[in-house]
């Protein structure tokens, strides 16, 4: 036999290590990175639709398109994580997510609204 054995322990019901796969590792340097800009992603896509949705349920189709800048009030979320020092890091690359899928939004866009333009001549 081998030396070194090793005892096997069954696990217990409840134990956190048990919880979770192994591969996940909340406290690894790139989870906050990761998250945080799928989160600013997410939240360029969702929050503006979700918003759009709930006042077309609500109100007119005029009134939705009075009440719809309000929106950007959905803005001080992102900006108190970055001010809060335990989720600064996330709130950090929640903002590079929400520019990153503006710019590729608008860019795509806009060269969509180009080449319309140019075929039409």
């Amino acid at each position: 036999m081998n030396s070194e054995e090793t005892e096997v322990v069954d696990p217990v019901e409840g134990d956190e290590s048990t919880d979770q796969p192994s591969w996940w590792h909340r406290d690894h340097p790139t989870f906050a990175a990761l998250s945080g800009f799928f989160t600013g992603l997410l939240f360029v896509l969702l929050v503006p639709a979700a918003f759009a949705g709930v006042l077309s349920l609500v109100f007119d189709y005029h009134r939705v398109t009075e009440l719809f800048p309000f929106v950007l009030v959905t803005l001080v979320v992102p900006l108190l994580l970055v001010i809060s020092p335990r989720f600064r890091r996330f709130g950090f690359y929640m903002w590079v997510g929400i520019v990153a899928t503006a710019l590729v939004v608008g860019g795509v866009g806009a060269l969509v609204l180009i080449a319309l333009v140019n075929g039409q001549s």
